[in-house]
Parts: structure tokens; sequence; C-alpha cells
């Protein structure tokens, strides 16, 4: 009873709690402002959403960039990779154009297995290269051809040198006499160089060069710079020079006198109280490239060409023939015209020592190729003609009696010279073949040179040739060569100097080269006819003949 009475109560008191009239809902009170609630629920549903779709945006913008980062590094490593493959492979072309580059130099230094003294013939590499079938006459038909067409032609050489000398003498003295030896160019003693020197000179009408050395008057000095001596030259001014014109008093060992204010109880016991150099005093050195300090090559042949016609007008009463000017581009090319219609060349070079040495600057390029590059008019060509006649003339003594070296010299030159008639003047000249047969005396044991040997040494020689105009590249024979002998007294920075290539403008110039080439094989293919066409008639009498030129 109790316990149904307890749950009458709590009905009763449940029912008045939850009763709306005694607690009202608060919602219950305003249901007017439903679609408003609603509206703004819905504004900010929107906001959400638009910030859901920016953060989105931007979540994706974060991960291309991250996976642009991580594109970028991928790339980095791999050209890492690259560089480092690149860089391991330089090294090793490196390593290995160092080792080529040794063993080239090794080759070239050491002796080659013919040269020391074997029985073979042909250099190393021209064994499958037998000149196109080049078949030389036999020794006697050499020898007759020899007899006939080089001996007798070189009988007047000592005669032509005899006349040509004294003649110079008397001009050059002559123009020592007309010079101011206080404003002009001191002329020194000529010094003959070339073919004719070195007794190989085939060619007629028979030509002295003569060198002649020249210097500035006082207080003037020369000082040369070769192209080895540290400043970078182009490839094709390899083997120039500049010389500079110097006063004595601008080349001072240390003397400051010049460049500082020394006061007024100071003199400079080199130079002086009137002897001080003037800072900003601008001298006109003799000679010289204008706004230069340097000798110009053009002034020099103006300078000489006058000196020469006034020394000529000042003793042509002397003589009963006239001289002229040959070439235009030699300074010193002159003929002597006979009253009987003969002449008879001569060059006078003018030339500037090399401080004591026997190296020239000569002013003009009697060697220069067809087609050569122009050069500074304050370039000067380096000549070793002195060395050259010196080196034959040494090694001359070491040969057998009656060496066969000037004999092949001398038929390579008169084939050539024969051919130059026929199609003209090539890129090869009679100095690379004196360069080639110096490269094959210096190679040589002195025994290969008997004169019964002559053909063999002959066909080598035009081995050779055919080998250097093959390959593009025969070497100067002292700018480079550490073979010379010390004894020669080559400077050091020549001999250590990078080897210079006679041939490089073959490399340059393809019409020459192939003209060079044509020509080149066209004298050997002639070379057995001509020699023998020339042999057919034997000299009766050979002891009338002069005795084979040897150098002296």
């Amino acid at each position: 009873m109790a316990l149904g009475l307890f749950r009458v109560c709590l009905v009763v008191v449940t029912a008045i709690i939850n009763h709306p009239l005694l607690f009202p809902r608060e919602n219950a009170t305003v249901p007017e402002n439903e679609e408003e609630i609603i509206r703004k629920m819905q504004a900010h549903q929107e906001k959400l959403q638009l910030e859901q779709l920016r953060l989105e945006e931007e979540v994706a913008q974060l991960a291309a960039e991250k996976e642009a980062l991580e594109r970028v590094a991928e790339e980095g490593q791999q050209q890492n990779e690259n560089r480092t493959a690149w860089d391991l492979w330089s090294t090793l072309c490196m390593i290995l154009f160092l080792v080529i580059e040794v063993w080239r130099q090794d080759h070239q230094d050491g002796p080659s297995p013919e040269c020391l003294g074997g029985d073979e013939d042909e250099l190393p590499g021209l064994a499958g290269s037998p000149l196109r079938g080049l078949t030389l006459p036999d020794k006697a038909t050499l020898d007759h051809f020899y007899e006939r067409c080089i001996r007798g032609a070189t009988a007047d050489a000592a005669r032509t040198r005899e006349f040509v000398e004294g003649f110079v003498d008397d001009l050059l003295e002559a123009l020592r006499s007309l010079c101011n030896r206080d404003t002009d160019m001191e002329v020194e003693d000529f010094i003959g160089v070339g073919s004719m020197y070195e007794n190989w000179q085939v060619d007629k009408p028979l030509l002295c060069h003569l060198f002649v050395p020249f210097i500035p008057p006082e207080p003037y000095h020369f000082h040369p710079e070769l192209w080895c001596s540290g400043r970078s030259v182009p490839l094709d001014r390899q083997g120039y020079g500049q010389i500079k014109v110097v006063r004595a008093d601008e080349d001072t060992l240390g003397c400051i006198c010049g460049k500082t204010k020394l006061g007024e109880d100071m003199l400079c016991l080199l130079h002086g109280k009137n002897n001080l150099l003037r800072p900003g005093s601008e001298v006109e050195d003799p000679l010289c490239a204008k706004g230069s300090p340097y000798l110009n090559t053009m002034q020099v042949m103006k300078w000489f060409q006058t000196a020469l016609t006034r020394a000529w007008h000042r003793i042509a009463h002397k003589y009963e023939f006239e001289l002229a000017f040959g070439q235009l581009d030699t300074p010193g090319s002159l003929k002597i015209k006979f009253r009987s219609g003969k002449f008879m060349p001569f060059n006078l070079i003018p030339v500037i020592q090399c401080d004591d040495l026997d190296l020239y600057f000569v002013s003009h390029l009697p060697r220069e190729p067809p087609g050569g590059t122009p050069v500074s008019s304050t370039d000067w060509l380096l000549s070793f003609a002195v060395y050259e006649r010196h080196f034959l003339r040494t090694t001359s003594k070491t040969l057998p009696e009656g060496a066969c070296h000037l004999s092949c010299l001398q038929i390579a030159s008169f084939l050539l010279s024969k051919q130059s008639r026929l199609t003209g003047p090539s890129g090869l000249s009679n100095y690379h073949l004196k360069t080639a047969l110096l490269h094959l005396l210096l190679a040589r044991r002195a025994a290969d040179w008997k004169a019964e040997l002559l053909e063999a040494r002959l066909h080598e020689l035009l081995c050779f040739l055919e080998k250097s105009l093959l390959e593009k590249k025969l070497h100067h024979f002292f700018i480079g060569n550490r073979k010379v002998p010390e004894t020669v007294g080559l400077p050091e920075a020549v001999r250590r100097a990078e080897p210079l290539n006679l041939f490089r403008p073959f490399v340059l110039q393809r019409s020459l080269y192939r003209k060079t080439m044509d020509s080149f094989y066209e004298m050997l293919k002639n070379a057995p006819a001509l020699i023998s066409e020339y042999s057919l008639h034997i000299p009766t009498d050979h002891a009338s003949l002069p005795q084979k030129a040897v150098v002296s």
C-alpha cells in the first residue's frame, strides 16, 4: 500500500515538473526566429565551405611545391652524378692525352731503329707508302746525272761569290761614308748565307744571299723580344719577334732619376745633370712604327733602299755595268746588268743581330708560302741561316770523304726547280728540302752517307718529304729540337720552345695543300725520265771537272 502510494506521488511530482506552464522551454517562446537562425546557419556553412576550398587549394599548392622541390633535388642529384661521370671521363682523357704526348716526345727524341745504323733504307711508317711506285735510276745513272747537270752548274759558284763580295764591300763602304753617325743607322760587314755558301746551289743564275747587320745611332739600341720569351703570340706568329728601340738612358740598371724628383743638391752619377729624363717628353725613335717603340719593317725597307741608291750613285762611275733593284717586296734584291745583256742577281738583306748570338731578324719574308697570312709591320722573322751553315760545315767534317748528303739535296732541289717551271710554284720550297736533310743528318750515322749510298739516301729523303706532307707536319730543325747538340750554341729558350711546324699553312689552306701534293707526286713521276734524259750525254773527260763541292 505504501509502495503504491509512493508511485502515485512520484507520477504527480513528475507531471508537475514537466508541465509546460510551470517550466516553459526557451525555444518555445520564439518560434518566429527560427528562419533567421536557419539562414545564419546556412551562411556559416557557406563560409566553412569556402574556407575548406581555400585550405584544399593551399594544401594542393604545398603539395605541388613539395613535388617540384623533390624533382629539382632529383635533377640536381642526377646532374651531379653526370658531372662526376664527365669529370671522371675528362680526367681519363687528359691522362690518356698526356701519356700519348709523353710517348710522342720520347719517340721523337729517341733515335729510330734505322737511324742507329741498320741496313734498312726506309723510315718507319713508310713501308706501305713506296712513293707511289717510284723507281729511281741506278747509281751509275745518278752519278752521270750529277756530273753533267749539277757539278758543272756549280763550277762558277766560287768566282760568282768573289765578284759579288768585292762589289758589295765597295757598295757598303760608300754607304758608310754617306751616313751621319749621329743620326743614321750604322751598317756592319755582310755575312754570306744560303745555298751559295753551303755549296748546294743548282739553279741558275747563281744567287748570293748576304745579311747586312745594322745598329742604331747613339743613344739608341735594339732590344729583341723573341716569341718564346713569355709573351703570348698566335700560332702563325711563332718564329717571329719584335725589336724595341730604346734609349740608353731609358734602359739603365735600376736608375730612378727620371721617375723621382731629385733635390737641387743631388746629381745622378749615371746620367749627369743634362741627361735627366723628363717625364712626358716624347722622343721620335728612328724607323719605328707611328706611336710605337717597335722597329717597323716598312720603314727599314725604305731606308735601306734609299741608302743603297745613294751609295751606288757615288761609285757608279767606277763600274761598266748598271745596278737596279729586283723584287719590289725585297728591300735588297739587286741585279747587276752587264753591257753584253747578261745579268747577275744578288740579295742584300738588312738584318738585326739577336744579342750576341748567330740569330738574325730579317726585315722581309723570303720563305712565306703563297697565300700566307699578312704579318704586322713590327713582326720580324727570326733566321737560323748562320746556324744552319755552321751545322752543315761541322757535320761535313765527321762524314766520310765524298759524302753524298749535299748531292742528295742538290738532286732534289734540281727536280723541284724543274717541276716548278712546269706547273708553277707550290708550297714546297728548297728550305723544306734542306730542313728534311738536316733531320736525316742528325738521325743517321756518318757511315750511312758514303758516296755509294747516294740512291738509298735520295730515296730516303723523298720518303721523308712524302711522309711529312701526308702528315702536314715538318718541324723546324732548331726550334724546339732538343736533339740538336749543345755545341751548336742555341739559346736555351729556343731549344725548349714548342716545336714549330713549317707545314702548318697546309692545315689552313686546302687549295695550297692540294696543289703542293699534286706537284710533288708529279715531280716524283717525272723524276726517272728527267734524270735519264739529262744523263744521256756523259762527259768524256771527268778529270777536267772540278771536285764535288764540300762545305768549307
